[in-house]
């Protein structure tokens, strides 16, 4: 039990720093991006080939992958993102999910579908809390995701940066009379969320398996964590991303691991079903 408890805040931590980058575009700039699963697949790549090709440790690579995935995300806001917003809504929902096809597919031909792990990084072994064996992967992935949490909420809370954000997200045309750009804010999250996102997924390669199609599960379980923790809500979609881990690691320990997924899309009905707008959402 007890492991199954370290285990599920483990990756609760995880689930709620990818799913915080997800929040962050969706509250303030009002775009859901269906690609963000594979701009973590993305920067697992990256940090996979800068271990294979440079030697260097994912735990080295990760803040240059996060600032190349932070200039790409610029660059998609910048090139499609941007141009669509003119247009109706539903065109920049269709642009978001195309490029995660485009990626994947891209991802797919170009490294080939097959599985791939890294052995032997810095983090290779185990940590023993409380006599439970802890992979130190994990931990120190799980830790470093906690602090990110923790600097996108003072960035957004704590910083005259951050009531920028707020005022866009707020009401962009006060916000833009006032001398607030909105485009160049909207920019500015993108490349927050791609960077966050790139610095777990470069993270992730010292334990989790790298392929073209890991984008989709952790992208799915940040867009239940942001839908459930309540639309235009951080600590909710935060909070929702770590009571998704637990869910999933009780699920698989007191019911069936092949069912682990289960409790966290009945929890997620059960909550929409209550709360349509989320347990922390703007009613």
């Amino acid at each position: 039990m007890l492991e199954a408890l370290y285990s599920g805040l483990l990756d609760g931590l995880l689930y709620a720093a990818v799913a915080l980058g997800l929040a962050l575009i969706w509250g303030i700039t009002d775009v859901i991006n269906f690609a963000h699963g594979e701009f973590l697949m993305l920067g697992m790549y990256a940090a996979y080939w800068l271990f294979t090709l440079a030697h260097l440790d994912p735990l080295l690579s990760a803040p240059l992958v996060a600032v190349v995935l932070g200039f790409f995300g610029f660059g998609v806001y910048a090139l499609i993102i941007r141009r669509l917003r003119k247009g109706p809504p539903t065109a920049v929902i269709l642009a978001t999910f195309g490029l995660g096809l485009v990626m994947r597919q891209a991802a797919a031909i170009a490294f080939t579908p097959n599985y791939r792990n890294l052995s032997h990084t810095f983090l290779s072994g185990s940590v023993t809390i409380t006599g439970v064996h802890l992979g130190r992967p994990q931990f120190v992935t799980a830790l470093i995701a906690l602090a990110l949490v923790a600097v996108v909420f003072w960035l957004v809370y704590r910083t005259r940066w951050g009531q920028a954000l707020q005022a866009v997200a707020e009401d962009r045309e006060v916000a833009a009379f006032v001398g607030i750009s909105p485009q160049r804010v909207d920019a500015q999250v993108w490349m927050l969320s791609s960077a966050v996102v790139g610095l777990v997924g470069a993270l992730l390669t010292s334990f989790f398996y790298i392929f073209p199609s890991v984008g989709a599960v952790f992208g799915l379980l940040a867009f239940v964590a942001v839908c459930m923790g309540g639309f235009g809500s951080l600590l909710g979609a935060a909070l929702a991303g770590l009571l998704i881990g637990l869910i999933e690691s009780f699920t698989g320990y007191l019911i069936e691991p092949a069912l682990k997924t289960l409790g966290i899309f009945v929890l997620f009905v059960a909550v929409l079903w209550w709360r349509p707008r989320g347990l922390f959402g703007r009613w």
